[in-house]
């Protein structure tokens, strides 16, 4: 089993001065000198090179293309956009924003004169298919997550790479380019004069005088008649004085935002350059013993698992004395720990694996493999667990998410298996990050609130079929649901139903959004509370919660 790439080859030692990473830049590189450029870092003849930027040196941009006075303007129609529209809430206005980001960044990269890449636009439409998500759903966890990994993937698609440095560097850093972006805007624009300032400057004037006229005469319109004074006040935007302070770092965060990416497409870092430097191989018993004490370990649990799966689990739980729901429970979380662990032994084992010849490279592949194999069985065991007890208790948005994390890493292994199978596993690095997107932008797109919505109540209702008097359903873990989950409650009977809704209720109608800063969800739950509202009836001084069951001191409001 080997990591990245077979230790026969190692492809992943990059040297300085061999750009490595090239062929696989997200645009090709320039054909020529294009209009002025700003070059890469650089020190003076004889200055000395502070220590804690050597290991950046090789990664230097080569050129990168001046600011242009268009990427001025895109960038402030973003931070426009930003402030006008993320006020409200997150929905299809992210759209709008990043596409004006994108437009910036699209022209500092033609500037650039590059050319894309066929993993910029993977990366690129995983993006665009995460930004989706706020325009689809409500739930906050689920919409940060596919926010930030979209940023992610952005800065990902503008810079390419294919080793692990060039795979996971560039997801944070956009994080680093926004001063940067600043200072390469001035640098760019210093002594350039705006292109059409004798078009521009007077339409901004003509601009300016319609709106005090507007305004002005609105005022006194909106005064003399009502009809007007609703048709304006519909048209006209309202300006919350409390809410300036929040739309100007809206503004700034756009803006910046924008430059950023600007900056990046402008001339991005070749983090593939970057040198990792392999441990010190260590001598074969040294190295393979411990690794032959976990397998044998891992292989006794695959007996016990197996001996389970076949019809031992009561002598089991006899044994143990837990019950299944108590046993599933129990376990769970110590095997998703193990599966975390066991990736970490993987990656340091082939740090310092022995690979002088080629038997110590065939003994750390047979290994590693060996490990990684059984670590699957421990993977299906945790998820066959879990699916046990979410049978048993319902599923929380918890259950949910390790569910989502412990199949990627099943993913993972099997991924580390096939490297291990093949002659060259550059594909590794991207397949592993592509394959983790790929869980979140499901695990988004889907709709974890409106899953376990379902799975609670489809629950219930076959326990109600099968007996009324034992049905329950965990109204403290429905109610806490967003907006989401309003279709899969409304089908719940009587007290059950209000409980379940009466917060999602609330919430709506204390916080309404427009349109383009909502899930659609948001719409869909409105327009089942318009027709069935979720309106308290107490009966004999009890609450519809504590009709439904649920003790009173775990009831809020």
């Amino acid at each position: 089993m080997s990591g990245p790439s077979t230790p026969a080859s190692e492809p992943d030692r990059p040297s300085a001065s061999t750009p490595a990473s090239e062929p696989d830049q997200p645009f090709g590189p320039a054909s020529g000198p294009v209009g002025a450029s700003v070059p890469g870092p650089h020190w003076g003849a004889g200055a000395p090179v502070p220590s804690s930027s050597l290991w950046l040196r090789p990664s230097d941009p080569g050129r990168k293309a001046a600011a242009t006075p268009r990427v001025l303007l895109l960038a402030l129609l973003t931070g426009l956009l930003t402030s006008w529209l993320l006020n409200d809430g997150l929905g299809a206005n992210l759209l709008v924003c990043a596409a004006g980001t994108a437009a910036a960044a699209g022209l500092a990269a033609r500037a650039a004169g590059r050319r894309i890449r066929p993993w910029t636009v993977v990366w690129s439409l995983l993006a665009a298919a995460l930004l989706v998500v706020p325009a689809l759903w409500e739930a906050g966890w689920p919409v940060t997550l596919a926010v930030v990994c979209a940023l992610g993937l952005a800065s990902l698609a503008l810079h390419g790479g294919r080793r692990w440095p060039g795979v996971l560097l560039p997801l944070p850093a956009i994080l680093w380019q926004l001063p940067p972006g600043v200072l390469w805007l001035v640098d760019g624009l210093r002594g350039r004069s705006l292109p059409g300032r004798g078009r521009i400057v007077p339409v901004f004037k003509a601009l300016a005088v319609a709106a005090v006229l507007l305004t002005v005469f609105g005022v006194l319109f909106a005064g003399a008649d009502a009809a007007m004074a609703d048709l304006l006040s519909g048209l006209s935007p309202s300006l919350d004085l409390d809410r300036v302070p929040l739309r100007f770092v809206l503004f700034v965060l756009g803006a910046l935002t924008a430059l950023g990416f600007a900056h990046i497409a402008a001339g991005p870092r070749r983090w593939d350059r970057t040198v990792v430097r392999p441990g010190r191989a260590r001598g074969r018993l040294e190295w393979a013993l411990p690794l032959v004490a976990l397998n044998l370990m891992f292989g006794v649990f695959a007996v016990i698992q197996a001996v389970v799966v076949l019809g031992g689990a009561d002598a089991v739980l006899r044994n143990t004395g837990m019950s299944r729901s108590e046993y599933a429970r129990q376990g769970f979380w110590q095997l998703s720990a193990i599966t975390v662990l066991t990736l970490a032994v993987v990656a340091v084992a082939k740090r310092w694996a022995p690979r002088a010849t080629p038997a110590d490279r065939r003994v750390a592949r047979i290994l590693l493999g060996a490990l990684c194999l059984l670590a699957l069985v421990v993977v299906a065991s945790a998820l066959g667990r879990m699916w046990f007890y979410v049978d048993a208790s319902g599923l929380t948005r918890l259950r949910l998410w390790v569910l989502v994390v412990e199949g990627w890493l099943g993913v993972v292994f099997l991924l580390l298996i096939t490297a291990g199978l093949t002659r060259g596993a550059g594909w590794l690095p991207r397949a592993v990050l592509l394959s983790g997107m790929l869980s979140v932008a499901a695990y988004g797109l889907a709709g974890p609130d409106a899953i376990i919505a379902e799975q609670n109540v489809s629950r219930y209702e076959r326990a109600l079929a099968a007996d009324p008097q034992t049905a329950r359903i965990d109204l403290r873990n429905v109610r806490d649901l967003s907006a989401d989950a309003v279709p899969a409650l409304d089908r719940l009977p009587g007290a059950q139903r209000t409980c379940a809704l009466q917060v999602i209720a609330a919430d709506l109608a204390d916080h309404p959004k427009p349109w383009y800063a909502a899930g659609a969800s948001a719409a869909r739950a409105r327009e089942i509370l318009a027709q069935r509202p979720a309106v308290e009836r107490p009966t004999g001084g009890r609450s519809a919660c504590e009709q439904a069951g649920m003790p009173f001191e775990d009831i809020w409001y």
